[in-house]
């Protein structure tokens, strides 16, 4: 929410009104810049207000990329969306890769506001990257692929929003999501570690500088293991 001033009669009324979202990709969040081998992490759900029979999404989501050159780019994904395509308004466990260019829903695995999930993408040495999701006490796979990325890969931590640009101008809502307990796999096969200032990272912001998106906020608590986003 912000403030708005309405000169009336020589008074100044302050009321509140909402943020339109701007339509189109908002991203929050940040990523390496060096190549590494995977990552892992935790994300809590919550509710958000997408409308339904639209173009619309809110993503929290771990990436694994690379720029293959000519426009092209080779990714796995892998977390928890709501969209206004599909799933009546609920949040869904997900992935989407490039190999197929489809998002996948993994309703096995119901989750609701309030739940934390953890979730690994990582490859081994083949190549073969992996998304998994912990649940029910064990680790349980999701999807792998033979991206054409290799052994290793730039890794992106964002909360990610999509309003449709086709549609009238909304606020889409965006309660805290909390994104914790950030590690990263070396791509020399070292042991995880967690994403620390030493970390070669990409933010889009100057130092000390708060991300501010599409009405959006960020805000980091362990840089940059730990961090809220969602609504100002």
């Amino acid at each position: 929410m912000n403030l708005a001033s309405v000169a009336v009669a020589g008074l100044v009324a302050v009321s509140s009104v909402p943020v339109a979202t701007p339509g189109g990709y908002h991203h929050l969040g940040a990523g390496t810049s060096g190549e590494w081998s995977g990552v892992s992490g935790r994300l809590s759900v919550v509710d958000v207000s997408v409308r339904p029979n639209t173009y619309d999404f809110v993503a929290s989501r771990f990436m694994a990329k690379r720029d293959m050159g000519a426009g092209r780019i080779s990714w796995l994904e892998v977390g928890w969306a709501e969209t206004g395509w599909s799933g009546a308004g609920k949040q869904r466990v997900y992935t989407f890769n490039t190999n197929t260019n489809a998002w996948q829903f993994y309703d096995q695995y119901p989750i609701k506001p309030g739940d934390k999930v953890w979730v690994d993408l990582h490859t081994d040495s083949d190549g073969v990257w992996q998304a998994w999701l912990f649940w029910n006490n064990k680790w349980n796979l999701l999807t792998r692929e033979k991206l054409p990325v290799g052994r290793s890969a730039r890794i992106e931590q964002y909360v990610e929003v999509h309003a449709d640009a086709k549609k009238p101008v909304v606020r889409i809502d965006v309660p805290r999501v909390t994104v914790d307990n950030v590690q990263l796999k070396p791509a020399d096969g070292g042991p995880a570690r967690y994403w620390r200032e030493d970390v070669a990272t990409l933010t889009g912001t100057a130092p000390g500088q708060q991300m501010r998106r599409g009405g959006f906020c960020l805000d980091w608590v362990t840089r940059y293991d730990t961090w809220t986003a969602g609504d100002c």
